[in-house]
């Protein structure tokens, strides 16, 4: 055991002085707007010369998936940069008000526009209101026209990479007629701006997109993180990232926008929190498996029974690092489509300080990897990563 052990260690890859399992996911929630946060922590992952092999994502996690799976590492925060410069340039860059009234009316200003006039480069509205079009046209699906985000995406995304290069992409929709959940997987088929329109279809703003007959929204009804899916389907030790940008804990509201965030939050958050925390249990209760097992005596090893627990109970050990976006006091139940520059920016910066703060304190992430541990840890301010539950042999 201490060999594999020690040949386990030879074989990782370093960033710094923290050894990598064979795999690194990077895993992005739904949030529009705030999407901006992981862009700013995909830039400080590639600061800190961790290389990502899966990225997967749901809404404008799919989008950021996409442009990161799409490029080349060294091209990847040039793209991200274009991509949200884009998203953001109709609004200007507001200067710091002086307390959170001001700035959230401003901030809410802003998304008003958003929907007046929608966003360059992704969404613009119809001509006509959906109630005034022919019933089953396009028009009457949805408040917007999400044709510019096509363009956007094959400007940004070299799709030949996406499909054949180092770096496996995964993105969630769900099906409009059956509403079954699926994943396109670039592991599986070949993907195109479809797939990730798909995934950001949210209704009724954003029209269902038609992919081989079947029409799609956005996967974040169904599930906002698409962390189960890369789980059930790892095959090596793995280092994840998940990023998310809706907190599932806060303060009380206070006033009728507080009202609106908080029901934003609870929604989105509730269930990548619940995904965690079933994955962990489920690997709890395999490891009380590996451990009745290894007290029967050697002569049931062939038992059938056995054999079947022993596959049942396998699995690989995973490190689970969760960064989740806190939103400022001012802003309310429109975060996610307030697209103005300066807001981008914060945002921005917000997701390079939490891969700051994260890797300067990993000894515990480091210790696992390094021991083939698994474990689920939190971002806690001031005070770095710290395990959200119980460490796993």
């Amino acid at each position: 055991m201490a060999d594999q052990q020690s040949d386990t260690i030879n074989q990782m890859r370093h960033a710094g002085n923290m050894p990598l399992p064979e795999t690194v996911a990077l895993v992005l929630q739904g949030g529009g707007a705030l999407g901006s946060y992981q862009a700013g922590v995909i830039e400080g992952l590639q600061g800190s010369g961790i290389g990502i092999d899966w990225v997967a994502g749901i809404s404008i996690g799919a989008i950021n998936a996409a442009i990161v799976a799409g490029n080349p590492p060294e091209q990847r925060v040039e793209k991200l940069k274009a991509f949200w410069d884009r998203m953001t340039s109709s609004l200007p860059s507001f200067p710091i008000f002086p307390n959170d009234m001001v700035r959230e009316f401003v901030h809410e200003w802003s998304a008003g526009m958003v929907l007046a006039t929608g966003v360059p480069g992704f969404f613009t509205p119809h001509l006509l209101p959906p109630n005034f079009a022919a019933p089953g046209s396009a028009g009457a699906l949805s408040y917007y026209d999400s044709a510019p985000l096509k363009e956007t995406l094959d400007s940004l995304i070299d799709w030949d990479l996406v499909n054949d290069g180092p770096v496996r992409l995964s993105v969630g929709a769900v099906d409009v007629i059956s509403g079954n959940f699926r994943y396109f997987d670039s592991a599986i088929e070949r993907l195109d701006a479809r797939h990730i329109m798909a995934s950001g279809a949210l209704p009724p703003g954003l029209p269902p997109i038609e992919i081989d007959g079947s029409l799609w929204w956005d996967g974040g009804l169904v599930s906002n993180t698409p962390l189960s899916h890369v789980l059930d389907h790892q095959e090596h030790g793995m280092l994840v990232f998940q990023v998310d940008l809706f907190s599932a804990a806060t303060e009380a509201p206070r006033t009728i926008m507080d009202v609106m965030a908080r029901e934003k939050e609870i929604r989105f958050s509730s269930r990548t929190r619940q995904v965690s925390d079933q994955v962990m249990k489920l690997r709890q209760e395999r490891e009380k498996i590996r451990r009745l097992l290894a007290k029967l005596p050697a002569a049931m090893n062939d038992d059938a029974d056995v054999q079947a627990l022993v596959a049942l109970s396998a699995e690989q050990p995973v490190n689970l690092v969760q960064l989740i976006y806190k939103a400022n006091a001012w802003e309310g139940g429109s975060r996610d489509f307030e697209f103005s520059a300066r807001t981008m920016r914060e945002h921005w910066e917000a997701g390079l300080a939490s891969i700051d703060l994260a890797m300067s304190n990993a000894q515990l992430v480091t210790e696992n990897i390094l021991t083939g541990k698994s474990a689920a840890f939190d971002l806690c301010p001031k005070q770095g990563l710290k395990r959200s539950g119980p460490e796993l042999d």
